[in-house]
């Protein structure tokens, strides 16, 4: 069986929530997911990073470099056959103090790894992913009493601030404090390790919040624009590509779409679901209509409108503009893309795609050797 180290984490989440539907039938055996919860030094992927062993001997995802996901396997095999949760600790440097790896990871890191039977209590997990909700997974890592197990799961949703127990009872849990912490992280896509005192019992949680992928909205069917959206799609982002022509079949010509829509530029935003997390990217080369299209887009939340095109172009259209749109000109990226140097569809695609991500995560781009600390965003609880 073929193993899919490449694989997005969205692509991860969406195979977690077939899989479990699929158990429901007794179609497939045990998978096991993987999950990094802690990172101590330097590693290759955050806390939150999962890799899911199927029944069947693949694998889909990856939590480190240089092909750990192969070091993993045995102890994957390990808990589909003991039915338990198991955390193990890796030394990605080959100290003796932990499990060094044969695999040549290129990272000096010691990593935990929450190794689990995939259940049903992943599910409210996979639901919201699909649905396009942001929920908070607490995940049980050890407990000095015995109210609780590890693998015990519990949820909190931020849009109602709902907490619920996986297995619908919520007595065992200490909700208040539980909520509380899951609350600090409701808002950023980090995962950290916390520790509660519960009646003088050590209650060490995993606490990660499991975000639907930000939209990349594409305008435009010509041959450019099919690279964009290919990288767009592995780069975890949820593709839409708008064509303003009914007569070209959009799903055919882009396959790596996750939705095609065909609508006019003035109706942008009524066919269009548009928020802070979503970012547009103009390449119809129809100047009328990327003109109307960007007005539209200014006037709803999106944070980010590229339009494809030359500065002279983009020079034009500024000056096309009304006055209500002077206000929001710091949304609008136009020529689209960072300057990577060369003009062939991937190179320009990886620029268009390489910006939107940098403005999604906040990030001024530039070269890591500069940024003088950790690659990952790092977060502290302290509790």
């Amino acid at each position: 069986m073929s193993d899919d180290w490449s694989a997005p984490a969205t692509e991860v989440l969406r195979r977690v929530g077939e899989r479990v539907d699929a158990a429901k039938t007794d179609a497939v055996g045990t998978d096991v997911l993987a999950t990094v919860v802690d990172v101590a030094d330097s590693a290759y992927r955050r806390p939150g990073a999962k890799v899911l062993f199927t029944a069947d001997g693949r694998s889909i995802g990856s939590v480190a470099a240089g092909g750990f996901e192969t070091e993993l396997r045995p102890a994957a095999d390990a808990v589909r056959e003991s039915g338990r949760p198991a955390l193990r600790t890796y030394d990605l440097s080959g100290d003796a103090s932990g499990d060094a790896p044969e695999s040549g990871a290129s990272t000096s890191g010691v990593v935990d790894v929450l190794l689990e039977p995939l259940t049903a209590s992943h599910r409210p997990m996979a639901e919201a992913f699909a649905a396009g909700e942001a929920v908070v997974a607490v995940t049980v890592l050890s407990t000095g009493g015995d109210a609780l197990a590890r693998g015990d799961r519990a949820y909190y949703h931020p849009t109602n601030d709902r907490f619920e127990a996986a297995d619908g009872d919520e007595a065992d849990w200490p909700v208040d404090d539980v909520a509380d912490v899951a609350g600090d992280l409701a808002g950023r896509d980090v995962g950290d390790v916390v520790c509660l005192d519960r009646d003088g019992d050590r209650l060490e949680l995993f606490v990660e919040r499991v975000a639907a992928p930000a939209d990349c909205v594409v305008f435009g069917t010509g041959h450019d624009v099919a690279p964009v959206v290919e990288l767009a799609a592995l780069s975890d982002l949820r593709v839409t590509v708008v064509s303003f022509r009914e007569a070209v079949d959009v799903a055919e010509r882009l396959p790596a779409a996750d939705r095609t829509v065909t609508t006019s530029p003035a109706d942008v935003r009524d066919a269009l679901d548009l928020d802070d997390r979503t970012y547009a990217v103009l390449m119809s080369h129809d100047f009328e209509a990327d003109r109307v299209a960007v007005e539209e887009l200014l006037a709803s939340p999106v944070p980010y409108v590229g339009v494809m095109g030359p500065a002279k172009r983009a020079e034009e259209m500024l000056a096309a503009f009304g006055a209500d749109v002077e206000g929001e000109l710091d949304r609008l990226y136009a020529p689209v893309g960072l300057d990577l140097g060369g003009g062939s569809p991937h190179r320009t695609a990886l620029g268009v795609v390489a910006e939107v991500l940098a403005v999604h995560a906040g990030r001024d781009p530039g070269h890591l050797r500069d940024a003088g600390g950790p690659i990952h965003d790092r977060v502290d609880l302290d509790r």
